[in-house]
């Protein structure tokens, strides 16, 4: 919803003939030829233009008639409006105005009476970046188009990431590599703030101005979706922007184990996907909700931040939230989903105690829960959860866990040779053994046990580096710099008569002291 329908909703209720913002003055609704406010605090020129850049259609970019203003018509749910925006003597000023016909409510009794207490404008809204106030329109419409313009080029060159920083060039990564986009000029703090303008919500807009960080996400029709992340760094504002394919990817496409994807048939439980940033959880985790969407017919509640893949309804009712717009945190929304009927809930991150401890009871009673946890192992990630509650609750929270975990499953990326990135995957799958190891603090003891159940379908990470190096899709030194176990890495590459030179000296004497000193342990 935009900023102005609040506005608008209460034009509506009221039957005002209009709104109007002027610079440096209070808005007021125009109610039987009077004026009457409805902000705390005047408004100022960026904070007007800001207002209405949020409604001004994008498709069709609004330019300036003679007389130097802007017009176009707005639909909301309120009804049909028209909107200008002019400006006299230096001064931005927008009129609001209901059209002829427009549907206006029909309150049950007596028009709703504007509030004593006027409805307050946001704390602080950023500064759009124009070189005068009659240039809004062809100002945004251009940050949009550069923005645009990059994003595309992201999708073009198969990049995964854009970055975008004050006095640097924008530059793409592509292979897990950054490079500066050629021949592009450096970026200035004015160019960075329009283009982020541009594309970011209102919601974005207040949160950023008021913690300096915010994620968002953006989409253009036919190439894909971006997920965005607003910055303050040392030089000023920055950004990174990931490229989220246009199409949701399979479980096939993925080449996702047959034993992992039986963790969708799960009625209950609660199934981890776990690996550092950048790694690919929300694409494994796509591919597992799209798996549920094409086989079940149930109920999914998706709780992102921000909305990712976009999953059509097909055999499940699928309802995704976005945090911070349409619901205020994971854990309220956590709570609210066990009144909305789900059959399965999938949390976008499991960030705090009270996350975590909500979606181990929602698993526990009779829900199946995905997450993912940023552990770069299986076991680390079972130690992480049990570690984030108090020490007289950890007791409790591993007989719990215990029961509910179904699976994890830990991955990293690769860079593949030719060019490109594969994932690799840990896999640990709940059974007897690993449940007891659970609930008796002895997760220690888990690798050996991923290590003898390969039959079950658990797979270490070292074993599956070692079959991407095998298959000839990563080169021996990525999948050591990759693996956790690099001495178990090691003797595994060695094994298979891999070149290992470029195991770092100290490494080597660290997996065998007797042959980096040139002695034997008793020849002292």
């Amino acid at each position: 919803m935009a900023q102005l329908d609040r506005f608008l909703s209460i034009l509506v209720s009221n039957k005002a003939t209009a709104l109007v913002m002027p610079e440096g003055d209070l808005a007021t609704l125009t109610i039987n030829d009077s004026s009457r406010p409805v902000m705390k605090q005047p408004l100022t020129g960026a904070q007007i233009l800001t207002l209405v850049r949020e409604i001004a259609p994008q498709d069709s970019p609004h330019g300036l008639d003679a007389k130097g203003g802007v017009r176009f018509t707005y639909a909301s749910a309120d009804g049909t409006f028209e909107v200008s925006l002019s400006q006299n003597g230096g001064k931005v000023s927008a009129r609001v105005e209901p059209t002829n016909g427009s549907a206006h409510r029909s309150p049950a009794s007596a028009p709703t009476v504007v509030p004593a207490t006027p409805i307050s404008a946001p704390a602080s809204m950023p500064a759009v970046a124009v070189s005068a106030p009659t240039a809004v329109g062809k100002v945004n419409d251009r940050a949009l188009d550069r923005i645009e313009d990059l994003l595309r080029g992201l999708v073009t060159r198969k990049a995964s990431d854009l970055h975008l920083r004050v006095g640097l060039p924008p530059m793409f990564r592509a292979s897990g590599e950054i490079a500066a986009v050629p021949d592009h000029a450096p970026l200035t703090q004015a160019d960075i703030e329009a283009m982020l303008g541009a594309v970011m919500l209102q919601q974005n807009r207040d949160e950023f101005a008021e913690i300096n960080d915010t994620d968002f996400a953006h989409e253009i029709k036919g190439i894909g979706r971006f997920r965005g992340n607003a910055l303050r760094e040392r030089k000023g504002t920055g950004a990174v922007f990931r490229a989220i394919p246009a199409a949701v990817v399979t479980v096939e496409q993925m080449g996702l184990s047959t034993e992992v994807q039986r963790l969708c048939q799960l009625t209950k439980g609660l199934v981890l996907v776990t690996g550092p940033t950048g790694s690919g959880k929300s694409t494994t985790l796509c591919a597992l909700i799209d798996l549920i969407n094409r086989t079940r017919n149930d109920h999914v509640i998706t709780i992102e931040d921000p909305i990712e893949f976009v999953h059509e309804s097909r055999k499940c009712l699928i309802t995704q939230r976005h945090v911070g717009v349409h619901t205020s945190s994971f854990k309220h929304a956590l709570r609210a989903a066990l009144r909305e009927d789900p059959d399965i809930v999938l949390v976008g991150e499991l960030r705090d105690l009270e996350t975590v401890s909500m979606a181990i009871e929602t698993a526990e009673t009779g829900h199946l829960v995905f997450g993912t946890v940023h552990t770069s192992s299986a076991v680390s990630t079972v130690d992480r959860v049990i570690d984030q509650f108090p020490p007289d609750r950890q007791a409790q929270i591993r007989v719990m866990l215990s029961d509910s975990l179904k699976g994890v499953i830990s991955q990293v990326l690769c860079r593949k040779i030719g060019g490109g990135r594969v994932a690799a995957r840990e896999v640990m799958l709940s059974t007897p053994s690993v449940s007891n190891l659970i609930r008796e603090g002895k997760t220690f003891q888990l690798p050996s046990v991923l290590q003898t159940s390969r039959r079950l379908g658990m797979v270490t990470m070292n074993d599956a580096l070692i079959e991407l190096v095998d298959g000839n899709l990563v080169e021996p030194q990525e999948a050591y710099l990759k693996a956790t176990d690099k001495v178990g890495i090691v003797h595994m590459l060695k094994q298979r008569n891999k070149d290992v030179s470029f195991v770092d000296a100290h490494e080597v004497s660290v997996e065998n002291p007797a042959k980096s000193n040139g002695r034997s342990p008793a020849g002292k």
